[in-house]
């Protein structure tokens, strides 16, 4: 089989080679696990795992497992063999100290009063969205109230479901996929699953073309520096993308929600057949409708969700693509998990709105690290991801929001200039 110089020993050349749809190897801890099968029994689904295939997936194993101990049981039946002449490298072991550090200091365990308090003051905001006009009427002051009370409730919603799902309250994948399921379907009206499915894969390859869904956008928009080449040069028809920064605000934020992230929510339940997320969103959109028809009528609780829906939209784009786009986009590198990150996150700068808007994905870098980490003990462990990053050179960015803000323009334009200019040599 090509083994490695000693016996039972594989190279990583042989590794290398199992990346296919129906092969697959990667590697934990300098031992070798074929999960061409055992892919589709993944509990976090089958792509996360398979976008490892012929690479060093260790810390990628430990930033999405709470107990290693029992999880690892389950690698011993796909246990191929022993990587040959496996050393880690300086910052493979500053990082795992740097983690070791983190447990010590206690980083890893929730505060179930601050979680808490965040889920009683989304449910505050859920009842006073309907008593509000219920009370008050539904003229243009009380109904607009109601309007920004519901569009908090879903974007808060979003990022305290987003704690649940990264199992990083509870610490039990039962019980925090229960309260998932309780805020993502029947408060926010979303299916969970369609949501951990494409967030897990964001977390495994972030910015990785191909890999990534998040940047899976070239059909409208093309990002970094990389895709807008590899478009202009395979597609002779295409979207205008050196436009790209102006049309960004009329189908970009405001359409998101309301349209696509709608759709494919539903289509996700259908071809899946997602019986207990239909039943969840269900529940969400009969408890709407019962409470607001009879207020603003069938037609007028219709445009109050969509109005919703698209305020939603604007907070949840500008706060997730503030992080992501103005960052490296490329194909898969096989980069050590921390320099992944890095390349692909920023930082917001930390303030008490800052923290309360963007859930405390703020603190982006630091949650791409250790996305199990609760999102209040983030800030902390900054200082230590900072001195790491200093002393391996490697960038850490942090800026402050309306920067972040802006910089999403900039580089759509800066990428559309690229497509352009890289079109018109190609084609003309």
């Amino acid at each position: 089989m090509g083994r490695g110089g000693k016996r039972g020993e594989l190279s990583w050349s042989e590794v290398r080679e199992h990346n296919k749809r129906n092969d697959k190897w990667l590697v934990i801890e300098g031992q070798v696990y074929n999960i061409t099968n055992w892919a589709g029994r993944h509990p976090g689904g089958s792509r996360v795992i398979s976008h490892y295939a012929g690479q060093d997936a260790t810390e990628a194993f430990r930033a999405f497992h709470n107990d290693l101990t029992t999880v690892k049981k389950f690698l011993s039946p796909i246990h191929v063999g022993p990587l040959e002449d496996h050393q880690k490298c300086s910052l493979d072991e500053d990082f795992q100290v740097l983690r070791q550090t983190a447990e010590k200091k206690g980083l890893f365990k929730p505060s179930y009063i601050f979680f808490l308090m965040v889920i009683a003051h989304v449910l505050v905001l859920d009842a006073l969205a309907y008593l509000v006009m219920a009370y008050f009427g539904t003229g243009w002051v009380p109904y607009l109230v109601s309007l920004m009370c519901a569009a908090t409730v879903q974007a808060q919603t979003g990022w305290i479901q987003h704690d649940f799902g990264h199992l990083s309250v509870l610490k039990n994948s039962t019980l925090d996929h229960i309260v998932q399921y309780f805020l993502m379907g029947m408060v926010k009206g979303a299916s969970p699953h369609w949501w951990n499915h494409l967030h897990f894969q964001h977390h495994a390859k972030p910015n990785v073309i191909d890999k990534d869904p998040d940047v899976a956008m070239d059909k409208l928009f093309v990002v970094g520096e990389v895709m807008p080449v590899q478009v202009a040069k395979t597609r002779s028809k295409s979207m205008p993308f050196n436009l790209q920064h102006k049309y960004f605000f009329i189908i970009g934020p405001p359409l998101l929600f309301p349209v696509y992230f709608q759709f494919m929510l539903f289509r996700h339940i259908y071809t899946r057949r997602l019986s207990i997320d239909l039943l969840v969103v269900m529940i969400f959109f009969f408890k709407f409708f019962y409470l607001f028809t009879p207020m603003l009528g069938l037609g007028g609780a219709i445009v109050f969700y969509f109005i919703v829906r698209c305020l939603e939209s604007h907070w949840f784009t500008w706060v997730t693509q503030s992080n992501h786009i103005p960052m490296n986009i490329d194909n898969d590198q096989a980069l050590h998990w921390m320099k992944l990150q890095m390349n692909a996150t920023c930082d917001i700068e930390k303030s008490f709105f800052n923290d309360w808007f963007t859930g405390h994905l703020n603190f982006q870098i630091e949650h791409h690290l250790f996305p199990t980490m609760p999102r209040h003990n983030l800030y902390k462990v900054a200082p230590l991801v900072q001195s790491l990053c200093k002393k391996h050179d490697i960038k850490y960015e942090i800026k402050p929001l309306w920067t972040a803000f802006k910089d999403i323009v900039r580089c759509l334009k800066h990428s559309g200039e690229l497509w352009e200019g890289t079109y018109n040599a190609y084609h003309s």
